[in-house]
């Protein structure tokens, strides 16, 4: 099992305890999570590119975990999310680059798994 492996399996879990806990502001905001990403004036697949650069900056590697795995769902060439990475980085400055070596390494597991474009 790879890192992405145990990350997915703990997310899974934890997201279902989360929502056992049954409180109403919480499910509010995971709804609110999930409306978001949904196509609009801009399209889901573009908003998932925005999530990950969002969340190298701030510097969340379990959000670029899971924007990579979205942004290679919707679609997105490794190219492209490297280019958009490089937003992040000029956007966030020098903090970002430890989160971007564990974004390359994700992107390295979603190409080995066969889930990321060339």
């Amino acid at each position: 099992m790879n890192r992405l492996d145990e990350f997915r399996s703990s997310r899974k879990a934890m997201n279902g305890k989360i929502m056992e806990l049954d409180h109403l502001g919480v499910k509010r905001f995971f709804n609110l999570d999930t409306n978001t990403y949904r196509d609009g004036a801009l399209s889901g697949k573009n908003k998932e590119l925005l999530g990950l650069v969002a969340s190298a900056v701030l510097r969340c590697n379990d959000c670029i975990d899971y924007h990579l795995e979205q942004c290679a769902e919707a679609g997105w060439t490794k190219d492209e999310i490297v280019d958009a990475l490089n937003v992040a980085l000029i956007v966030g400055g020098s903090i970002v680059i430890p989160h971007m070596r564990h974004a390359v390494g994700t992107l390295e597991i979603l190409e080995k798994e066969g889930n990321l474009k060339n």
